[in-house]
């Protein structure tokens, strides 16, 4: 049986997915500005592209169950702190580091925890850079809080994730072993990979700086 809200906590919801909009949106122009200012002042510019995503009610009436709590909106917020989530996808591995450090500084955002999949992937072979950032929002006379997770990486460990998501979806969470050690190599040679294409963008700086 499929786990759903009933009509009031889903009303409930409605109206905190809403304050989530906002703070979501927010934070996507923070992250839009600096794109803009580097693409237009400075030589390197550390963001591809960023996109971002609001979690629907079945999504976060099945992650809810799945943690074995109630169905409201209280406990959404609660318990679950990637309901607004953005992603952003870098040039070059060392960009993760720049950006995570630019969110670091950036006023009227709290840093409330970071992972670190790069230097360290999962088992699986995962590469990405997490943050939950708190921001705050001001709406109908007073001020929320609310979490966005945010995701750094670049194109090649972005392309790895999305195959490795299907693969889990195709079967259904239990990857047969042959097929997870192949994505595991993958995901060592595409970090090579991202090495290996930094340094040859090193080379022709050099070159170029020389000229």
């Amino acid at each position: 049986m499929t786990a759903r809200f009933s009509d009031e906590e889903f009303a409930r919801l409605k109206e905190l997915l809403l304050a989530y909009e906002w703070a979501h949106r927010t934070m996507l122009t923070k992250l839009d500005i600096i794109h803009e200012a580097h693409k237009y002042y400075q030589d390197n510019n550390p963001i591809g592209h960023i996109a971002g995503r609001i979690k629907s009610p079945e999504s976060i009436a099945g992650k809810l169950h799945k943690q074995g709590v109630e169905l409201t909106a209280e406990n959404a917020r609660l318990h679950l702190r990637d309901i607004a989530g953005i992603r952003i996808i870098c040039p070059y591995a060392k960009d993760i580091y720049f950006l995570a450090d630019l969110i670091r500084e950036m006023p009227g955002i709290n840093v409330v925890s970071e992972k670190d999949y790069v230097t360290k992937p999962k088992p699986s072979g995962y590469r990405s850079y997490h943050i939950i950032i708190e921001i705050a929002i001001y709406h109908s006379g007073k001020t929320e809080t609310l979490p966005i997770e945010i995701q750094i990486r670049t194109e090649a460990m972005n392309f790895w994730s999305t195959l490795e998501h299907q693969a889990k979806y195709k079967y259904k969470e239990q990857i047969p072993k042959h097929l997870s050690d192949e994505l595991i190599i993958c995901a060592d040679k595409i970090a090579e990979l991202d090495n290996r294409m930094f340094l040859i963008y090193e080379i022709i700086s050099l070159i170029n700086d020389g000229a």
